[in-house]
């Protein structure tokens, strides 16, 4: 006789497949606020949170099963690395631009925050499914990681910047000639973030036949 496969539970032992409602889910999404990148300090993820802080972010609407997108995890020196590469980029693009405070904002950009997340879009020609389905996957990706780290007691922060856009930059970090930054995202604890002015539902809600 073949064992049934085992039924993957929630913890109070409610079935996975099974909807329910889920209040703080809700709460979470209502309040949700996204920390100033200067704000993020330590403690961050353990390796354990952010394995599955990762795992989370790929469980996202992907057409075609493509992972049109993947992570670049920048953390312990490589945050310095990475600060010292974007520094020396921004001096070779203008060096009369490049004043030494600058160049130290650069290489400090990354020094507080625990874990940076790089978000790369690999969207690529298909003949079936358009890139701007992949792009989109890749963007609800960064949005699945950002709330899953709220919701695990952090905070996040989603930035791109010039050196998001940098080819040079792009290539340092093991990019293709395809693929593109689509995020960098900070993961710490931050204190209290400022709300901000949100849309009024009568300017973004729309009813089409009435």
């Amino acid at each position: 006789m073949t064992d049934k496969p085992a039924i993957a539970r929630f913890p109070d032992g409610t079935p996975l497949a099974t909807s329910r409602a889920s209040p703080e889910t809700l709460a979470l999404l209502e309040t949700r606020k996204s920390a100033k990148w200067a704000q993020l300090a330590a403690p961050g993820p353990a390796p354990t949170e952010l394995e599955r802080l990762l795992a989370i972010a790929s469980r996202v609407p992907d057409h075609g099963k493509l992972a049109p997108w993947r992570f670049i995890v920048i953390e312990g020196a490589g945050r310095g690395v990475f600060g010292d590469l974007i520094a020396r980029v921004w001096a070779k693009r203008d060096p009369n631009s490049a004043p030494p405070d600058r160049l130290a904002l650069e290489r400090a950009r990354f020094a507080n925050v625990p874990v940076v997340v790089a978000l790369v879009s690999r969207a690529a020609e298909h003949p079936k499914i358009p890139i701007w389905e992949q792009e989109l996957s890749a963007g609800a990706a960064g949005m699945m990681l950002v709330i899953a780290a709220n919701a695990m007691g952090y905070s996040a922060a989603w930035n791109t910047g010039w050196f998001a856009y940098d080819r040079e930059v792009m290539t340092a970090l093991g990019l293709s000639s395809g693929e593109r930054i689509a995020g960098i995202i900070g993961i710490g604890t931050a204190g209290e973030a400022p709300e901000r002015t949100r849309p009024a539902l009568a300017d973004i809600v729309s009813r089409w036949g009435e």
